[in-house]
């Protein structure tokens, strides 16, 4: 089973998690190959991934890509500066399979992965979890507007997502791609999701939820806490700044979270003040809503 990761430096913290979830839980690691899509990451980073994957008892194959995400995809709109999230497009270029995994770096994986690969579809390009109709979405309006898609229709979120990459190939989705890189270059508001979206206009294969269950900072937490992937969406994430205090999944995370990792990425540096700064609105809207919970007059029940 082909895995992709598509990350930079900046995914690492919560990437260590993803991994130890992903390897404790899987039935046989000899089955999985692992790539990672890498932007800019050096190689001491990478020999962390691989210690990291040594001390999980990680029994399958390693494989790094590596790309310059501003050279590649520098003429699009950027996430915050960054273009590492359009290596998802790389997929069908570096792994020469029938199918591929793709996952993103703030996942808990409390399941077995390889319950995936008996997802077999030759209908789409494409599988995910659908959710709400496009026009809900915050890509909707540019979807629907410039990309033609029914807003009724049910959109997805990349996060976790089965490539067919022979149907892509057959599709010629690559040159699709390209043609809209050519067309929309500043205008994609959800970056490459919003590509994938629009590509597949809500038809696409659709998978159970609980191979994607988002989980945001305000959210309790969910009934079940087993044989699902939770996606940590939103900010602040776990391991944020502040994360422990107002995520409800700051626990269950904390359980996969390693020493060894917590010693190379929990480090309070630039990078992490630069976020910190970047989500300081998330941060205040919850310690906002707090305060004002707190505010609130007690209301008297009745017992019988």
């Amino acid at each position: 089973m082909h895995i992709a990761f598509v990350i930079d430096l900046l995914a690492f913290e919560g990437l260590g998690t993803t991994l130890t979830s992903l390897v404790r839980n899987c039935g046989d690691t000899e089955k999985l190959t692992l790539h990672f899509i890498c932007s800019d990451v050096a190689p001491k980073h990478k020999n962390n991934i691989l210690r990291l994957l040594q001390e999980e008892q990680y029994l399958g194959k390693t494989e790094f890509h590596d790309f310059d995400a501003p050279k590649r995809f520098g003429h699009l709109n950027s996430l915050h500066g960054n273009w590492t999230t359009y290596g998802k497009f790389l997929i069908p270029e570096v792994i020469n399979a029938d199918y591929a995994l793709y996952l993103d770096a703030d996942l808990l994986i409390l399941l077995d992965i390889l319950s995936l690969q008996d997802i077999t579809f030759n209908d789409h390009f494409l599988a995910a979890a659908p959710r709400g109709p496009f026009k809900n979405a915050l890509d909707g309006r540019f979807l629907m507007e410039k990309m033609g898609v029914d807003g009724e229709q049910r959109c997805f979120n990349a996060g976790v997502l089965l490539f067919n990459l022979k149907v892509w190939k057959e599709q010629h989705i690559d040159q699709k791609i390209a043609t809209l890189f050519e067309q929309f270059p500043q205008e994609f508001p959800s970056h490459d999701q919003t590509i994938l979206n629009g590509l597949c206009g809500g038809k696409f294969h659709y998978f159970e939820g609980r191979f994607n269950n988002i989980w945001t900072p305000e959210q309790q937490p969910p009934a079940q806490l087993d044989n699902v992937i939770f996606h940590f969406a939103g900010a602040p994430k776990p391991w944020d700044l502040l994360g422990k205090t107002i995520h409800s999944g700051y626990s269950i995370w904390a359980d996969y979270d390693t020493n060894f990792w917590d010693a190379q990425y929990k480090k309070f540096t630039f990078a992490k003040l630069h976020r910190t700064w970047k989500i300081r609105r998330s941060l205040g809207k919850h310690y906002l809503k707090r305060f004002r919970g707190a505010k609130a007059p007690a209301v008297a029940t009745a017992t019988k």
